[in-house]
């Protein structure tokens, strides 16, 4: 089975995570960020990875170091989990509409992190989140991970349904390139990624 555990302990945040690749998107999720919580919890349902999430994090400074160490431990840990990343699809790309809201996600599992992250919210906050860590969590994530992932939100006008579309997205092109392949085989020329 592909699973892994991390565990991140540093002066500001206090993460523990483990998820495995091949069930089926059940999740425990806790960083005591409301709407934090309800996108992790998508990501998971949507990738069909199945994440237990627990972060205790210095919120009475803000919610930055909770979202952006999440996103580097949950970065390690698919990478753990993917191994030498042999035998997968290695790519992705989903979109995914919520409401009135239209995102895109394109990522290859490369070893190459890089991301492109191009969305505008309205307002500065959803609920306890601040919009602006949208960013940070994955790029935190996609560096960690060894990800190229870009990110376009096409156009919306609520700020929940954005993000939420976003989150759904990566996670639909997340299961496309974490699928194995038939062969087995290495998806590169080079032989190895």
């Amino acid at each position: 089975m592909r699973s892994s555990e991390v565990e991140r302990n540093t002066r500001e945040t206090q993460i523990k995570i483990s998820i495995a690749l091949d069930e089926k998107g059940q999740s425990n999720i806790s960083t005591k960020i409301g709407f934090f919580d309800h996108m992790l919890t998508a990501l998971s349902a949507h990738s069909g990875i199945s994440m237990d999430i627990d972060v205790k994090g210095d919120l009475y400074v803000d919610g930055h170091h909770t979202v952006e160490d999440t996103g580097i431990a949950l970065g390690q840990a698919l990478s753990k989990a993917l191994g030498n990343k042999s035998g997968i699809e290695r790519y992705g790309t989903a979109y995914i509409p919520m409401d009135e809201s239209l995102a895109m996600a394109s990522l290859d599992i490369s070893n190459r992190p890089f991301l492109v992250y191009n969305a505008d919210y309205t307002n500065d906050r959803i609920g306890e989140f601040d919009t602006c860590l949208a960013e940070e969590f994955f790029r935190a994530f996609a560096f960690n991970a060894g990800i190229t992932l870009h990110i376009n939100l096409l156009y919306g006008t609520n700020d929940h349904h954005k993000c939420e579309a976003i989150f759904k997205a990566v996670a639909h092109a997340l299961k496309q390139a974490v699928k194995k392949n038939q062969s087995g085989q290495t998806l590169s020329t080079k032989g190895v990624i």
